[in-house]
C-alpha cells in the first residue's frame, strides 16, 4: 500500500480491500478530515471553521449541497466510498461505524474536507524526526482538552489534539518545521504536562492508539481534527457522517502546495 498512488489506494478502500488507518500512505499528498451535515446547519459550521483554523483548517468542500464527487480533490473522488472508515452521528450520538455511507446520503449533504497531520509528518520524517506512531505502526494517539474553540451559532466545544512524543530539541525543530503548514494545523499548541490541557492520563488516548514514550522525551500536542465530531456530539444535528479517527481520505493534492514558505 505504501508505494501505491493515491488513486489506487482510494480504488483499493472503494472495493472495501482496505480499511485501516492512513497514517504512513501515499507519502508527498494530502491527507484530510470529513465532516457532511444538511445543509441547514452547514454554514454555521462553516464559520465554526473559519473561527477555529487550527483544529478546522478547510482544505476542499462539495460545489452543491448533495454533489458527492469531489474532482478538485482528485480523480474520481466520490466520498461516500474513498474513505476507509466512517462515522455516523444521529442527533450527536455516534450510532454506527461503517465503509461505505452510499445509503445515508442524502440530497441536501454538504461535504467538508479538513486538513491532517498526517500531511506534515512527512516533513518531519524529512527532517531526521521520528514519528513516533508511525515507526510503531500504529494508529496517531488523540485527546479531547479543556482547550476551548471559539463557538459558531449552534456548534461549539473543545480541541482534541494528536500526540507524538519527542526529546525537546526535537519539539522545538518540529514547531519551527510545521509552521510552514497552517492548513494541515500549523504549529503545535502545547508540549510537556499534559494536565496542563486536560489530559489526566497520557496513556489513555481517546481516540487512536497509545505510542511508546521513552526517557528524556516530552509529550507534543497538535490541534486535531477530529475536534468537529466533539462539536458535533454539543450540536445534535439530526444526521452527520465524519471519518472515523485515522481513516482519511487521500487526495490527489501534493503536501507541497500546503506549505507557506
Amino acid at each position: 500500500m505504501k508505494d501505491m498512488t493515491p488513486y489506487g489506494i482510494r480504488q483499493q478502500i472503494r472495493s472495501g480491500e482496505f480499511s485501516e488507518n492512513t497514517s504512513g500512505l501515499a507519502q508527498g499528498f494530502v491527507q484530510g478530515n470529513l465532516a457532511i451535515m444538511p445543509k441547514e446547519w452547514a454554514n454555521d459550521f462553516l464559520q465554526f471553521c473559519q473561527l477555529n483554523p487550527k483544529p478546522c483548517p478547510i482544505i476542499g468542500m462539495s460545489s452543491q449541497p448533495g454533489d458527492f464527487m469531489l474532482p478538485d480533490l482528485g480523480q474520481d473522488v466520490d466520498i461516500r466510498t474513498d474513505i476507509p472508515k466512517y462515522r455516523i452521528y444521529e442527533h450527536g450520538v455516534l450510532t454506527k461505524e461503517v465503509t461505505d455511507v452510499t445509503e445515508y446520503w442524502q440530497d441536501d449533504l454538504v461535504t467538508f474536507l479538513l486538513g491532517c497531520s498526517f500531511s506534515f509528518e512527512e516533513a518531519l520524517i524529512a527532517d531526521g524526526l521520528e514519528v513516533r506512531n508511525i515507526t510503531e505502526g500504529v494508529n496517531v494517539p488523540m485527546y479531547r482538552t479543556n482547550i476551548d474553540c471559539k463557538p459558531a451559532g449552534r456548534f461549539s466545544g473543545t480541541t482534541v489534539v494528536s500526540m507524538r512524543p519527542m526529546k525537546p530539541a526535537d519539539a522545538i525543530r518540529a514547531i519551527q518545521i510545521c509552521t510552514r503548514f497552517p492548513s494541515v494545523h500549523g504549529a503545535p499548541l502545547h508540549f510537556g504536562d499534559p494536565s496542563q490541557i486536560g489530559i489526566a492520563d497520557i496513556n489513555a488516548p481517546d481516540f487512536g492508539d497509545a505510542v511508546t514514550i521513552n526517557e528524556g522525551e516530552v509529550p507534543v500536542f497538535w490541534a486535531c481534527g477530529v475536534t468537529p465530531q466533539v462539536a458535533i456530539e454539543q450540536a445534535k444535528p439530526p444526521m452527520c457522517i465524519t471519518h472515523s479517527p485515522g481513516h482519511m481520505l487521500i487526495t490527489d493534492l501534493p503536501n507541497s502546495r500546503l506549505s507557506v514558505l
